[in-house]
């Protein structure tokens, strides 16, 4: 029987096109970079090891010592207590900036362009000599007799004048932030809200708040690390946080570059762990986006990874 030319035997047929593997296209160029890149980064890792002038052992040991440690938890504490009353301070000020009192907005408006122009070391060195323009604070009655006083040196310490001059600026950040995490909330959605008569407090805290966080945390988690890498400011006043108490050691030991590479590992391990931290809020509050929009871990990253390697090695064993 003779075989049409247009039909072949089962054993001579392409097979279908969903059993064909699926090849990806090869790129010689971006391996090559790859390559290039990584010889790069072992190059200088290992230049920075064998370089004596760095000291690991010096580096090892004053990264666990008591001052270095000390000035670490003031360094973490100024920086939540800056976020927190920043934040706090910052959300009235987008409060007041989207009401409708044209007093309480020119006043927010006002204080964000003064606190923004202005740089953040000299609001520092300004408010740690406020006393030059007010010796004393009183608390009394008006046009009557003065309750109590207070000298302002006493009450603004180097501590206190970092708190309040940072927190200061910050909210001025801070407002921005949350004053456009409110406004990417669909307008709709609060005009149903209202329709259903629900309390203006309870839309805010309900509605627009949970929808705002996604776009609040993630330049919220960036004005974190900045807070806390910017607390290193606040030497210029004494305060001992974890760059100047570095720095006390190394003017007495002259040791200045391991005790600069002690606090920078210091910093970039807190930033680590903090950046983790916001992957973590980030994906709570994108839950009712949805699962495609839902950041990945660093584990799922690191997953993921691992899995595009192991993919070429097991095409390689089935051939």
């Amino acid at each position: 029987m003779a075989t049409s030319p247009d039909v072949l035997p089962a054993a001579l047929a392409p097979p279908p096109a969903a059993d064909l593997p699926i090849v990806p296209r090869r790129r010689p160029g971006r391996a090559a970079a790859a390559v290039l890149a990584l010889l790069a980064v072992g190059l200088l890792l290992a230049s920075v090891a064998r370089n004596r002038a760095f000291q690991w052992d010096v580096v090892g040991r004053y990264l666990t010592s008591t001052a270095i440690l000390q000035g670490l938890l003031l360094t973490l504490w100024l920086t939540a207590a800056v976020m927190v009353l920043g934040f706090a301070l910052g959300t009235l000020l987008a409060a007041a900036r989207l009401s409708g009192n044209p007093v309480l907005a020119a006043l927010s408006r006002g204080y964000v362009w003064i606190f923004r122009a202005a740089p953040v070391l000299v609001q520092l060195l300004f408010w740690f000599n406020i006393g030059a323009l007010y010796p004393t604070l009183s608390l009394g009655v008006p046009y009557g007799p003065e309750l109590f006083s207070v000298r302002t040196v006493d009450l603004l310490g180097p501590t206190a004048t970092a708190v309040v001059g940072l927190t200061l600026h910050e909210a001025a950040f801070a407002a921005e932030v949350v004053r456009a995490g409110i406004l990417s909330v669909d307008q709709g959605q609060l005009e149903a809200a209202q329709s259903l008569g629900l309390r203006r407090a309870r839309v805010l805290r309900r509605i627009v708040l949970p929808q705002a966080m996604r776009s609040i945390v993630p330049t919220a988690g960036n004005m974190l690390v900045g807070t806390l890498k910017g607390t290193s400011i606040v030497s210029v006043l004494a305060v001992h946080d974890l760059l100047f108490s570095a720095q006390l050691i190394y003017n007495q030991t002259y040791q200045v570059i391991p005790l600069l590479l002690v606090a920078t590992l210091w910093y970039i391990a807190v930033t680590s762990v903090l950046s983790v931290g916001q992957s973590s809020v980030e994906r709570y509050y994108a839950r009712g986006a949805g699962r495609g929009d839902l950041p990945p871990t660093p584990l799922a990253r690191l997953r993921a990874a691992l899995a595009a390697l192991a993919v070429p090695r097991r095409r390689e064993a089935g051939r």
